[in-house]
């Protein structure tokens, strides 16, 4: 059996620096290719589950079409990290859903899907900050009880009221962890910038705010998997182009040198839960942003009465700003 659910996300940058976005977008533009991304989506068969926006913050589910009668308890959960810890600029949308076993032998399993956008900033430090961040969307996000009158049958186990309750949860987003230069000043910066350009992107991860944090035991632990990282930096691009931004810091009074802003591993997707494989991580060369998209295909096993026996579904995730611009065609069965 082959089950198919599509998540998609959207975010707008909301850092110190000015945005490198494409001035000639509009509004209508947008409504334009999101309007185009629906139909294509329904050619395919699918059907939009939900879908939520928070200030720049934007995430839907899709779902197969003839996987959707077995689609129950979709609840929507936001948390505002922004302006004094509460305000929408910063912060979660999180979508759980059950999907329904298709046999009298399957089980339900229950999906959350966790779209954010963590704190930014560039001094030594920041990381706490975005640290801070999960560990608050974790504590904060409270999806409310199914009602007793749903189409949830009589024997379903109560539905989760937190992210981690779960049995598979993906989390994705701008996350804001930075590649973080070594050996101090501008030397480390130039590294870096070296290791870009010969493509060594195992010694770019040990640079990598957001693994440091794992290892540390600070940040997503407990299970928290991602996959093995063979793309550039996603973040932050001159728009129309393939020329990373460069923040001239430059004072002639002073006759300090000018120095580059730390590029950024932001866009990441991360997955808990077992019976779950990632087919592909990567990323896509959509030049309308200063980020880069970056998507995901999961296999996962649905939970079974009989553990000897599992039933297939592909799961494909999609982290970026204005994501709708570039992505893979949605799968037409498992993956």
């Amino acid at each position: 059996m082959d089950d198919t659910v599509s998540e998609l996300e959207e975010e707008e940058e909301e850092d110190s620096e000015p945005s490198t976005s494409n001035p000639e977008s509009s509004s209508e533009e947008e409504t334009s290719e999101f309007v185009t991304m629906l139909q294509e989506r329904a050619r395919h068969g699918y059907r939009l589950a939900a879908s939520k926006q928070m200030v720049g913050i934007f995430l839907c589910v899709w779902v197969r079409a003839d996987v959707m009668p077995r689609v129950t308890g979709l609840r929507v959960s936001c948390v505002g990290r922004g302006i004094m810890g509460y305000m929408g600029n910063k912060g979660s949308i999180s979508i759980s859903l059950t999907l329904q076993g298709g046999s009298s032998a399957a089980a339900s399993t229950s999906l959350c899907f966790v779209c954010t956008h963590l704190a930014s900033g560039e001094k030594d430090g920041d990381e706490v900050r975005r640290n801070s961040d999960v560990a608050e969307i974790l504590k904060r996000t409270r999806f409310p009880r199914v009602h007793r009158f749903s189409r949830l049958p009589a024997s379903a186990p109560s539905s989760p009221e937190t992210i981690l309750e779960h049995d598979k949860v993906i989390w994705l987003g701008d996350l804001n962890y930075r590649l973080s230069s070594t050996g101090g000043g501008g030397g480390g910066d130039v590294e870096t910038r070296g290791l870009l350009e010969r493509n060594e992107w195992r010694a770019l991860l040990e640079r990598d705010q957001l693994r440091a944090e794992q290892r540390a035991g600070r940040v997503f632990g407990g299970g928290w998997e991602e996959g093995e990282i063979r793309f550039p930096p996603t973040y932050k691009y001159l728009a129309e182009s393939d020329t990373y931004a460069m923040a001239a810091l430059s004072s002639s009074a002073a006759g300090r040198p000018s120095r580059e802003k730390k590029k950024r591993t932001c866009d990441r997707i991360l997955w808990r839960g077992e019976g779950v494989e990632q087919a592909w991580y990567e990323r896509g060369e959509s030049r309308f942003s200063d980020h880069r998209p970056v998507n995901s295909l999961f296999s996962i096993r649905l939970h079974h009465h009989h553990h000897h026996h599992h039933d297939g579904s592909s799961l494909q995730a999609t982290a970026n700003k204005a994501c709708c611009r570039q992505r893979r065609t949605p799968p037409a069965g498992g993956a």
